[in-house]
């Protein structure tokens, strides 16, 4: 049996104020980030203290290293550990047949489609099934909406009130939906199975947050015009729960814990948040699980003498 493993994927983020130039620059390929950005990205990180980004995936991968029996590694886009990094790591420790999975479930291409190409320019020295999306995995609904129902319920407890629920994803330009991206379609669809396991929310809202400042238009409805029209309605709280992101990092604890919440309590309102996943054992599951029958079939293309595809 060859030997196999898991490779995650993430963004990447550093750990340090002072290397936010640099991961600037990985993150554009090179080109000149004015002074006025660089310097915006470094007072957001000042603010959160430290970006957990790469401490989370390192122990959600351990977490799916437990569950399957098999090393499980971490490869970043824009920051330490590099994909290439970590492949070269793989092969050195035997690695003959991997699954790759980008924890961003939601298949787009300006992320998921990026990633891919990395792994493609890097030439992965053995078979990697890479996974296209993952955004309606049972148990990655079911994590996410253990989350909301725990912190909803706290939290209209603390409010006094029952609060109306706006699930949130990461914007991406417009014109990435136009030329067919589905995923606009899968964000809003991951919301759905969620709140169809918590029924007791009533109604809910759906926003993309964190809209860049470059590209043209970028998808909406924003967060900030949800939460005027949630006030002008008459409520006088929100309860947030972002499920396009699977930890925290600077656009959830400085884009949601802060940004929003300031600008919620400026026009009279309390905002609160679900926790993130993190290192919830149900998404861990929902990892391994997708990790599991992905290798499985892997091995049976290898096991039939048919000679398996690098990336898929």
């Amino acid at each position: 049996m060859s030997k196999q493993a898991v490779l995650l994927i993430a963004h990447g983020s550093p750990e340090q104020v002072e290397d936010i130039p640099e991961f600037l620059q990985n993150i554009s390929r090179g080109r000149p980030m004015s002074d006025a950005v660089v310097r915006e990205v470094q007072h957001r990180y000042s603010l959160i203290g430290v970006s957990p980004l790469t401490c989370m995936t390192v122990g959600q991968a351990n977490g799916v290293s437990r569950e399957l029996g098999l090393p499980a590694y971490v490869g970043m886009r824009n920051w330490h550990p590099f994909i290439a990094d970590t492949l070269k790591q793989m092969k050195a420790d035997g690695v003959e047949q991997a699954i790759a999975i980008c924890l961003a479930p939601h298949n787009s291409r300006t992320s998921v489609g990026l990633y891919k190409q990395v792994l493609l320019g890097a030439g992965a020295p053995f078979a990697i099934d890479f996974v296209e999306e993952w955004h309606d995995h049972p148990l990655l609904i079911e994590a996410f909406a253990d989350r909301l129902r725990t912190g909803w319920k706290r939290a209209c407890e603390q409010h006094g009130s029952l609060l109306p629920v706006l699930f949130t994803a990461h914007s991406v330009p417009q014109r990435t939906i136009a030329e067919g991206d589905p995923y606009e379609a899968q964000t809003r669809e991951t919301a759905a199975l969620v709140a169809a396991q918590v029924p007791e929310i009533g109604p809910w809202r759906f926003a993309f947050q964190s809209q860049g400042m470059s590209g043209g238009e970028w998808l909406g409805p924003t967060v900030e015009d949800t939460i005027k029209s949630l006030r002008d309605a008459g409520h006088g709280g929100v309860f947030v729960q972002p499920v396009g992101f699977v930890c925290d990092h600077v656009e959830i604890l400085f884009d949601v814990d802060i940004l929003f919440r300031e600008f919620a309590e400026a026009r009279g309102m309390k905002l609160y948040r679900a926790e993130s996943l993190n290192d919830s054992p149900l998404f861990v599951r929902a990892v391994a699980d997708l990790a599991r029958g992905r290798l499985a079939a892997l091995e049976g293309a290898c096991g039939s003498g048919s000679e398996p595809e690098k990336l898929s």
